[in-house]
């Protein structure tokens, strides 16, 4: 499970929308996309197996791997580019997630031709 801000709200709370996901699929990890320390400590009070770290500054991924402890998996998310990429993981996040990945990539031209047909 993967539990946004718009779940959160839904749900009256990371412990709520925890619990809801823990009742739905009890066999699922279940992660929570954080913007804040507080939301930080709701989300690992509640127990869940992964924490992603929405657009946390270096410094705050460096106190926020503290303030975990080993309890959860920590996801680094956003603001992550080729020139951010060694000061994240410096921080000791466990992952690293990036859009850049994806958002910015060029098109080629491809295209594919049949040779030979086929009798099915």
């Amino acid at each position: 499970f993967l539990i946004k801000e718009n779940h959160i709200a839904a749900c009256g709370g990371i412990q709520a929308a925890i619990a809801q996901a823990r009742k739905l699929a009890s066999d699922l990890p279940v992660e929570v996309e954080v913007e804040t320390f507080e939301e930080l400590d709701q989300a690992l009070a509640a127990g869940a197996d992964i924490v992603m770290l929405d657009n946390f500054a270096i410094e705050d991924l460096h106190v926020a791997v503290e303030i975990n402890g080993g309890r959860a998996t920590l996801e680094a998310s956003g603001n992550v580019d080729d020139t951010t990429l060694r000061a994240i993981a410096d921080t000791g996040v466990d992952c690293i997630s990036s859009g850049a990945l994806t958002k910015d990539v060029k098109s080629i031209d491809l295209s594919m031709r049949i040779t030979q047909t086929f009798n099915v």
